[in-house]
């Protein structure tokens, strides 16, 4: 009996919509299995089993923009509820605290909420992904042992109340990768005094993608065998850099920036900032490299080159 042949290796952004009840690493096997594609595929920013929303998948080419997306800014919705402290700072851990909320108002949360508006510091909790002296934070949660955590940085850009209730508010919270949702919510409960946990968490942004925009495991599957396939829910390899300037490149300059080489334009790019960051294309429009220009020497400095063929949506309009 003839094998069934490989499925071709593809590049591109899944944004896939990840439920509650499983992994960021468990979402990702269902990916591969669905799609059939198993090397070079990675997620895009690790999500609590409580989490739901999106997920950036990266195949192929799209794997080395990896850091545009873990870096990207992010939106979540989460439900916090007061009056309890909890283990692992959500709803699913053991309570060690509660406290008494009644009489607060949305005013009083909203001025002890303001003070995380920024570059904070903040303080992972002990069930995360976190590695001190080489072992995960929640390997040694689940064993008993609880170890000292060093604060990092980490930017928060808005965090707006959008529904007030007791013991359950709603908040929406706009910020930068490395922040946990679930140390908000706690050190606001420990701010009160009163205790706080999340009771609810969806990721509505992460990188420019949406969850209006994303795709279920369900839908995925469903697609498989579909007119146009699962391929259909993939974003370019350029997408997540179309925030970016762009250049388009003679033949010869694409040639030589294929090889990792230094471009020199017919003239210098007086718009570009001190290694600006630029997109750059053929004149077919098919997506060549991220290039960095070095004013003092005028050259495009290749920083990463793709093998992409198809021409990209995202090409200069000139091209």
């Amino acid at each position: 009996m003839a094998k069934n042949p490989k499925p071709s290796v593809v590049s591109g952004f899944l944004n896939l919509y990840k439920p509650v009840g499983i992994t960021s690493m468990d979402a990702l096997r269902q990916v591969k299995r669905i799609t059939g594609q198993r090397q070079k595929v990675g997620h895009g920013g690790t999500m609590d089993p409580l989490a739901r929303g999106v997920l950036p998948v990266c195949f192929g080419q799209a794997t080395r923009l990896m850091d545009h997306v873990v870096g990207g800014v992010k939106r979540y919705r989460i439900d916090i509820t007061l009056g309890t402290s909890t283990t692992t700072y959500d709803a699913e851990g053991e309570v060690v605290k509660t406290g008494d909320y009644e009489g607060l108002t949305e005013e009083t949360v909203a001025e002890h909420l303001r003070p995380w508006v920024g570059v904070v510091q903040q303080t992972p909790p002990m069930y995360s992904a976190v590695k001190v002296d080489g072992q995960r934070l929640y390997k040694l949660a689940r064993a008993g042992v609880e170890v000292e955590r060093e604060a990092r940085p980490v930017e928060i850009h808005s965090i707006t109340i959008v529904k007030f209730g007791l013991p359950t508010l709603t908040v929406d919270v706009e910020c930068g990768g490395g922040t946990y949702m679930r140390s908000l919510a706690h050190d606001l409960g420990e701010s009160l005094g009163c205790g706080a946990h999340v009771s609810d968490l969806e990721r509505q942004l992460c990188a420019g993608f949406t969850s209006d925009e994303s795709a279920t495991l369900e839908q995925l599957e469903e697609a498989v065998n579909g007119p146009d396939g699962w391929q259909k829910f993939l974003f370019p390899v350029d997408w997540v850099l179309r925030g970016l300037k762009s250049i388009t490149l003679g033949k010869q300059a694409e040639e030589a920036l294929r090889h990792g080489q230094a471009v020199t334009p017919d003239r210098p790019q007086l718009d570009a900032g001190y290694l600006e960051e630029y997109r750059a294309y053929n004149s077919d429009g098919v997506f060549l490299a991220l290039a960095r220009y070095d004013r003092p020497s005028n050259a495009w400095q290749p920083v990463k080159v793709f093998q992409t063929e198809s021409p990209s949506p995202y090409a200069p309009a000139s091209v």
